[in-house]
């Protein structure tokens, strides 16, 4: 998949909605026989506020880029996720839903590339999808990332065609200087401090006000779920032991694990009625 289709599978992609509608997309059509009418996107996102012309035009621009094909069935204008797409959310799903924080036992996976000067456009590939992947930069050429990832990262690579540029190496810190401070030197901890209390300032009160419909479900679980999709990938999952003390990303999690097991059921309970037309 190219770097465009994974910008667009980021909530910080340049498309504001674009998330959402892969959001959507993720949650709904993958169950549905991976497809969606137009109309029932154009429903869906207007109760999340967004009007149906902008919708329209993400759609297309996510066209333009790969991430979904025009689809039409039964007479209905509709979409379909690519299939590279619907590779990389399924990979995507294990990272969001089923997160393992490493532990210093696991060690680190270390990428160290070369890549010609007469193919630049690959290296910057590779640092986006490092980058993605959650990867630190220990030095230009060589990045750090817990040894848990190791084998997400081998699939990543050989997926998007850059294996031939890169080496992996898996293993532990042997020496020198503390490892706890290159951690804060690797990663920009300050950085993830900030989005995982942003997140919690803006879902925190709903873990305390449970919404009474399925609607409501869906209005607050579509955007949580948006917003929470971009913190596995730029926390990697670090071991406790190498972050601040009170790490707010633990806090953060289990408000995640929380409102994802109260809101997931009844929102796609409202999201297939309106699917189906019901």
């Amino acid at each position: 998949m190219n770097g465009d289709v994974e910008q667009d599978l980021a909530p910080a992609g340049r498309d504001r909605l674009g998330p959402l509608i892969i959001t959507l997309f993720g949650l709904y059509a993958r169950g549905e026989d991976n497809w969606l009418s137009v109309a029932s996107v154009v429903q869906l996102m207007a109760e999340l506020g967004v009007e149906g012309q902008a919708v329209r035009s993400s759609i297309s621009r996510l066209k333009r880029r790969g991430v979904v094909v025009a689809d039409r069935r039964d007479g209905a204008a509709g979409y379909a996720l690519a299939d590279s797409t619907v590779e990389t959310l399924a990979e995507g799903d294990t990272r969001i839903f089923e997160r393992r924080r490493a532990t210093a036992e696991d060690g680190w996976v270390v990428v160290v590339f070369s890549v010609p000067e007469s193919e630049r456009e690959k290296r910057h590939a590779l640092r986006t999808s490092l980058t993605q992947l959650g990867f630190g930069t220990a030095a230009p050429g060589v990045w750090v990332a817990p040894g848990n990832l190791a084998g997400e990262t081998r699939r990543t690579l050989e997926r998007r065609g850059l294996s031939e540029y890169v080496d992996l190496f898996t293993g532990r810190h042997f020496a020198f200087g503390d490892l706890r401070s290159k951690v804060r030197a690797w990663w920009d901890l300050d950085e993830l401090a900030d989005l995982y209390a942003d997140f919690l300032r803006r879902h925190r009160p709903v873990a305390d006000s449970a919404p009474t419909s399925p609607e409501q479900a869906f209005q607050t679980y579509v955007p949580m779920l948006t917003q929470w999709r971009r913190l596995p990938y730029s926390d990697p999952g670090l071991p406790l032991s190498l972050l601040p003390p009170g790490w707010n990303g633990v806090t953060a999690e289990a408000l995640f694990e929380k409102l994802n097991t109260t809101l997931s059921a009844p929102a796609r309970e409202h999201a297939l009625a309106v699917i189906h037309g019901r």
